[in-house]
């Protein structure tokens, strides 16, 4: 696997690229920092889309069918974790000092129920 920073310039046509084109995704949300220790925000869950906005500089990650928004207020970096097989994961470092990290990961394809 390798990791890649995205540029900010790129980030709104990165994410909206992404949500128009990615598979069905399972999703868990970690957020870490010093004054809020390390917290979990719906594991493996449907990712729904992602989408960046440069006016109000918020990152928004919609999970569970759109149940769920995890807004990202100034974001400071992007890095995504990625291979010839796809995406694993994306790292992003907001304004007040906390790392979001969704994990990703593409259902099992199971055989119907006979």
């Amino acid at each position: 696997m390798a990791t890649r920073k995205i540029d900010k310039n790129d980030w709104q046509h990165y994410f909206d690229h992404l949500s128009s084109v990615m598979p069905t995704f399972l999703t868990e949300i970690e957020v870490a920092g010093l004054d809020i220790g390390d917290q979990v925000e719906g594991e493996w869950v449907p990712l729904t889309g992602i989408s960046y906005d440069p006016n109000d500089d918020v990152l928004t990650v919609e999970i569970d069918n759109g149940k769920v928004l995890h807004n990202i207020r100034n974001p400071q970096e992007v890095v995504v974790d990625e291979d010839d097989a796809g995406l694993h994961s994306i790292e992003v470092k907001c304004g007040y000092g906390h790392l979001h990290i969704l994990k990703l990961k593409t259902p099992l394809d199971l055989p119907p129920a006979k």
